[in-house]
């Protein structure tokens, strides 16, 4: 199956790349559709997402306007669709505005046709403003990050008494495993035996060393003040581009939940404020110490606040969260990469910039700046 040679996909920098997914045919859509009796028949395929860890395709049909998406089983299973969609089906109950998740001929969220898994989505309603621009870079404005905050606080109300346990082990899921610990680094030790290849990736690096200095600088009083945060499922990938947009400003739709988990509300807002305030592809280039949008970050905290308002406690746990928050996924990626891929280069692109990077970046003067502006009461 080939992919045509003008698809290309973001890659770990700024630079567009070939996809390691190729994208989706007409031939093989038509195939996955056949299995949705809601969708109807092919007509065109208007568009392809340029994200790099699945392949997604904007299809237009009969019956209207659908995102197919497509995972190796490697990465997602149609257990691991499961785990997802039933969240996104509460949330969808509790009336958030989601992508809905349409069933297949045998009742589930997604087929299984060969060595893929396809999910299929009713277009949502909204403006896809961000769909073109690199994932994890900011929003165009500070009104976009104060309406992001509203509609997160909002999604953490939705999903309230949405009981599922924590995920499966699988890659590329922001599970809560390690932060929380009383001691982090006897949990990273135990998240890394349940993943071979990121283990093998670690093996010959000093990486509980590493860890465990980075624990020592930026950890300390974490787990005491993650310790009463009551357990939630949440996004755990909130930033412009998993949103649609309304005409006056405000979040029209939430999608793509594939790093959804149980964590606790306070991780998702501060991985939210990691992923949308600070540049982080230009770290490394000359700028670091103006990588960093303080507004950015008190628009977001300010709009979620006007939902669930937050305690001088709360925002202090998001602070001491905000430089360490990324661990865990970046673990994940690292999995991703060295065991669903063979690519050891971007795992220890992962490792090295991502991981060990992005945490050092908060013990910079520009970092602790940063921190301090997050703490700073609202007005001030």
């Amino acid at each position: 199956m080939a992919s045509s040679p003008a698809h290309l996909v973001h890659g770990m920098g700024t630079d567009l790349e070939a996809p390691t997914w190729p994208a989706i045919t007409p031939v093989e859509a038509q195939a996955a559709l056949a299995h949705f009796s809601a969708a109807g028949e092919m007509i065109a395929l208007d568009w392809h997402s340029p994200r790099p860890f699945s392949a997604a395709t904007l299809v237009r049909t009969t019956r209207g306007a659908f995102f197919l998406k497509r995972h190796h089983h490697r990465l997602r299973s149609l257990d691991g669709l499961a785990e997802e969609h039933a969240f996104i089906a509460h949330l969808a109950d509790a009336g958030l505005p989601v992508a809905k998740v349409l069933p297949s001929a045998t009742g589930q969220g997604a087929v299984a046709l060969g060595e893929w898994c396809y999910e299929l989505h009713r277009r949502a309603p909204g403006d896809d403003l961000y769909r073109d621009r690199l994932s994890w870079t900011p929003f165009l404005s500070v009104a976009h990050a104060h309406a992001a905050g509203v509609a997160l606080a909002r999604l953490h109300d939705a999903a309230a008494g949405f009981a599922a346990p924590a995920r499966r082990v699988q890659p590329l899921v922001a599970s809560f495993t390690i932060l929380p610990a009383p001691d982090p680094l006897a949990a990273t030790r135990a998240y890394v035996a349940a993943r071979p290849a990121l283990a093998a990736f670690l093996e010959g690096h000093a990486w509980q060393d590493d860890l465990a200095r980075l624990f020592a600088q930026l950890g300390q009083g974490l787990s005491e003040g993650l310790a009463d945060q009551p357990a939630l499922w949440t996004h755990n990938d909130w930033h412009p581009s998993n949103l649609l947009w309304a005409s006056d400003g405000t979040v029209a739709t939430t999608f793509d939940f594939g790093l959804a988990d149980r964590t606790c509300a306070l991780h998702d807002l501060a991985t939210a404020l990691e992923r949308t305030a600070i540049a982080w592809l230009d770290l490394g280039h000359g700028a670091d110490a103006a990588l960093a949008s303080a507004d950015t970050a008190r628009a977001l905290l300010a709009g979620y606040a006007t939902v669930r308002p937050l305690g001088a406690e709360d925002v202090e746990t998001v602070a001491r969260l905000l430089p360490l928050v990324h661990v865990e996924f970046a673990l994940s990626e690292i999995d991703y990469f060295n065991g669903v891929l063979g690519n050891a280069s971007d795992a220890k692109l992962a490792w090295d910039g991502y991981l060990l990077g992005h945490a050092q970046w908060f013990l910079s003067h520009a970092g602790q700046a940063f921190l301090r502006a997050i703490r700073m009461p609202a007005g001030a």
